[in-house]
């Protein structure tokens, strides 16, 4: 049995993984890297393994980071299936016609502006091919390809996201996927661990806890209550996919306590609306508080002064609104999409606030803004930054350290644990703490070539 890692080893994202047993292959996620120049250089090279020899893909979730070279192995040639429970069908399918849709755009206005454009790498119609291609799966349910039966089970990060049980003749392989925060509301807490020989766990949070629950969201409301006084805007950098809704979630619990004014609360993202329609499409993947408040017949992620923007003049328009606003654009990493606008035309302003509620990669701009940055370059230009920018760590959609060392213990003492998916001082941190409760750890190697710098020991401290 081999578990091989071409993505999320040694780095976050860019998530890859190959199990081989037998005379079968089955690949665990083709996701795109994010952050830096450097890591999104390799989405372009070409895979570093034969696509013939893969039986099969299987798919943990919708983030692009886990499914957004899918349609690129289609396009050089995988010709399989791909596995993915229902709603990660569905999300997988409107997150990367946006991906497409933006890379194209980002292309062309690079074109215009004669900068050195990078071509998309993939486009609709490679979405379209890729959407044939899945085939569902249910939780509980095993599904066996040559060698190996895989059981997704719940993984509790976001709708349809599932760790993956791979049993083989050879042993147990246990992939986390991405697995979910318990203390959040949203949710359902992950699956325990089953026993395995083979865990293959990621690491994001491997070094730290987050604040208690109760505390971030005191957090959350104290930083809107500040910047309200301010006048200005308040932007929030969110993935269209679980953080806009966690963060609608939770501004529409606030407000409902009086611990919040009622401002108006713009969602700048066409796709987040889809996303909206999959969350009440699929209710069943909910907490149990989530569940009451639909079956009370109120939408739980809508803020009493909710919008839509749902084209890009609506968008443009909000550069002319006056008075206080929440403003929630995507990417979450800051590494495209429409609030790259925003932020090019609020950081300048010291009324505007800047509220970080994600995961921000070393290298990208979301880091840079986090560690203080004065200045900063976005789509071509300098910007200053005189807008507060305020980090609020505890949303994370992440298990973090308590969580994971808590998780992985349910493997078993015959269990190697791999670690991937994090940065390196996380890896390292979490290493040293799983062996310390007697578990065999390692940081599992990057089995294709990586970018001068990235996956360093020094890498994130």
């Amino acid at each position: 049995m081999n578990v091989l890692s071409y993505g999320a080893a040694r780095t976050v994202t860019g998530s890859n993984h190959l199990v081989q047993s037998g005379a079968t292959t089955l690949m665990l996620d083709c996701g795109l890297f994010q952050g830096s120049r450097a890591l999104g250089d390799l989405n372009d090279e070409p895979f570093a393994f034969d696509l013939q020899s893969i039986d099969a893909v299987f798919v943990s979730h919708a983030h692009l980071d886990h499914s957004g070279r899918l349609p690129l192995l289609m396009k050089r040639g995988y010709a399989g299936p791909v596995y993915c429970t229902a709603a990660t069908r569905e999300l997988a399918g409107y997150l990367l016609l946006d991906a497409a849709k933006l890379q194209a755009e980002d292309y062309e206005r690079d074109l215009r502006k004669g900068r050195s454009p990078r071509p998309p790498v993939f486009d609709e119609g490679d979405v379209a091919k890729l959407l044939d291609r899945f085939q569902i799966i249910e939780y509980g349910k095993p599904v066996t390809v040559g060698d190996i039966r895989v059981t997704a089970q719940v993984a509790g990060h976001v709708p349809g996201s599932a760790l993956l049980v791979l049993d083989t003749t050879e042993g147990r392989v246990v992939f986390s996927g991405d697995l979910g925060n318990e203390r959040k509301d949203i949710m359902p807490d992950p699956t325990l661990c089953p026993e395995a020989d083979i865990l293959l766990m990621e690491s994001t949070y491997g070094d730290r806890d987050h604040r208690p629950f109760d505390e971030t969201i005191e957090e959350l409301a104290a930083a809107i209550r500040l910047a309200d006084t301010r006048g200005g805007k308040i932007l929030i950098p969110t993935f269209a996919l679980e953080r806009t809704q966690d963060v609608l979630f939770h501004i529409a619990r606030l407000e409902e306590a009086a611990r919040i004014p009622k401002l108006p609360v713009i969602v700048d993202s066409p796709l987040a609306l889809k996303v909206e329609h999959v969350y009440s499409t699929w209710r069943d993947e909910f907490s149990d508080e989530v569940k009451a408040i639909y079956a009370a017949g109120r939408d739980p992620f809508a803020p009493s002064g909710l919008r839509y923007t749902r084209s890009v003049d609506e968008s443009k328009a909000l550069n002319e609104m006056n008075g206080s606003a929440i403003i929630l654009a995507g990417s979450g990493m800051l590494s495209g999409g429409r609030i790259l606008h925003h932020l090019r035309q609020r950081l300048p302003d010291a009324s505007n606030t800047l509220i970080i509620v994600g995961f921000q990669p070393q290298g990208g701009l979301g880091r840079l803004l986090v560690d203080g940055r004065d200045r900063v370059r976005i789509m071509g230009h300098d910007v200053s930054v005189r807008a507060t920018v305020t980090t609020i760590g505890g949303l994370s959609a992440h298990a973090d350290r308590t969580e994971l060392l808590r998780w992985a213990l349910n493997a078993g003492p015959k269990a190697n644990v791999r670690l991937v998916h994090g940065e390196v001082a996380a890896m390292t941190s979490l290493q040293a703490a799983l062996e310390a409760q007697g578990q065999h750890t390692s940081i599992q190697e990057p089995s294709g070539a990586m970018p001068p710098g990235v996956g360093k020991a020094s890498e994130g401290e």
